[in-house]
């Protein structure tokens, strides 16, 4: 048995001068001048837009020592005694590396020792345990998922939620605490619009995979047409020593495994609190001012390009209780010209709800306004999902035309 005690200094954050505190590095720009005129429309922009932007998330109060085992500043004293979080020895895994990050940053264990043995003796003697030991105990703080009674899912413990995925240690620290510990992350209560919105995002786009591969759930029925090898729970497993590596000790992979999953889970955080969440705000807005573009109320059109908007169209559609479905985005790209994308079947689909139509398809520029009659064409895919023009108003007559060629019909409200 070993013990190990923190992790390396994780590259998505920076010591704060002379505070021993680590501070989150945010990336992008401020998002205030795009979101302000938008502010107070319905709850999310009385509660979201204004938490987004606020800003960079809190400081994290967590001694560098802590993070990274020894620490440059002065030791603090202990005044109370070390706790331990327990997990297995030998060959580590995603879920129990993030199932260890997370539980440090919660402020009760973010000094915490990370004890990794299969000794019952040794395990008995951890504040919490996550992935080894046979037994989920919520009261006695034992997170295990490997015994033949366990059949725990999010939904099942939390029937407000959809997710029936059978949770790993990851899912059900997860489960437990993400919402303490997105609260303290983002400084805001745990029942707010902001953790909530937040909370479900990260386990259907980040956790539950990790649960799904631990667990061995496919992710599909039947043969896969190609293999996934670099998803986060295989990067973490090539982490491991290799068979026939002299040295099989487990203890400086593991210690990167956690420097790894807490890098990407607070990069996703980021990700999604300051550039998904803001993105809510522009599509609501493009489809309450839809039949402002066209009169026939399917095209949205939004104020610029890379915004995260389909997720978002899908929900927006079904709370506005929308007639007709949306079929087609207008936006501007980077170079000022102006791109036209039809909605997909579903937020994950490559199928178009209205594709550009079959003669434009591959074909480019000059030949392609001479063969639509529409000046200024770019482009239109060869799989019709996505065309260009290098005017706003080519771009919407290229979606007219669309609409028109493929026999769409007119929204009513």
């Amino acid at each position: 048995m070993r013990e190990w005690v923190g992790g390396g200094a994780e590259p998505h954050m920076r010591s704060a001068e002379g505070r021993g505190v680590l501070r989150l590095r945010m990336r992008g720009g401020d998002l205030k001048g795009r979101c302000r005129s938008a502010v107070g429309m319905l709850l999310w922009r009385r509660c979201c837009a204004c938490a987004v932007m606020r800003g960079p998330l809190r400081a994290i109060p967590i001694m560098a020592a802590a993070i990274t085992g020894s620490g440059t500043g002065p030791k603090r004293a202990r005044t109370e005694p070390v706790l331990r979080i327990g997990t297995h020895d030998g060959t580590f895994h995603c879920d129990e590396a993030l199932a260890c990050y997370l539980l440090r940053l919660l402020p009760r264990y973010r000094d915490a020792e990370v004890v990794r043995t299969r000794d019952p003796q040794r395990l008995a003697q951890c504040d919490v345990v996550v992935d080894v030991g046979g037994e989920y105990d919520p009261e006695r703080h034992r997170y295990d998922h490997h015994q033949r009674s366990f059949t725990q899912s999010m939904r099942s413990l939390q029937p407000s939620k959809p997710w029936t995925t059978k949770l790993s240690s990851a899912g059900l620290v997860y489960c437990h605490f993400g919402s303490q510990i997105l609260a303290g992350l983002l400084g805001q209560p745990e029942d707010s619009p902001v953790v909530t919105a937040l909370y479900d995002k990260l386990y259907e786009n980040f956790v539950e995979e990790i649960d799904a591969i631990d667990n061995g759930i496919a992710q599909t029925d039947g043969e896969p047409r190609y293999a996934l090898t670099t998803n986060l729970s295989s990067r973490v497993g090539h982490l491991n020593p290799r068979w026939n590596d002299p040295d099989q000790d487990t203890e400086a992979g593991f210690k990167r495994a956690m420097e790894l999953v807490g890098s990407e889970f607070m990069d996703r955080l980021d990700y999604y609190h300051r550039a998904w969440l803001p993105a809510r705000v522009l599509v609501e807005d493009a489809i309450r001012r839809r039949f402002e573009v066209d009169a026939s109320g399917v095209m949205l059109e939004l104020p610029q390009g890379g915004c995260p908007w389909k997720e978002h169209l899908f929900s927006l559609e079904k709370e506005l209780e929308l007639h007709n479905p949306l079929l087609l985005v207008l936006f501007p790209d980077r170079s000022g010209q102006w791109r036209l994308q039809s909605v997909p079947v579903g937020p994950r689909s490559f199928e178009s709800r209205l594709p550009l139509p079959e003669p434009w398809r591959g074909v480019r520029d000059e030949a392609l306004s001479q063969l639509t009659g529409i000046p200024g064409c770019v482009f239109v895919h060869s799989s019709g999902f996505i065309g260009g023009n290098r005017t706003r108003e080519g771009a919407l007559e290229m979606a007219r035309r669309t609409l028109a060629l493929q026999g769409g019909g007119a929204q009513s409200g």
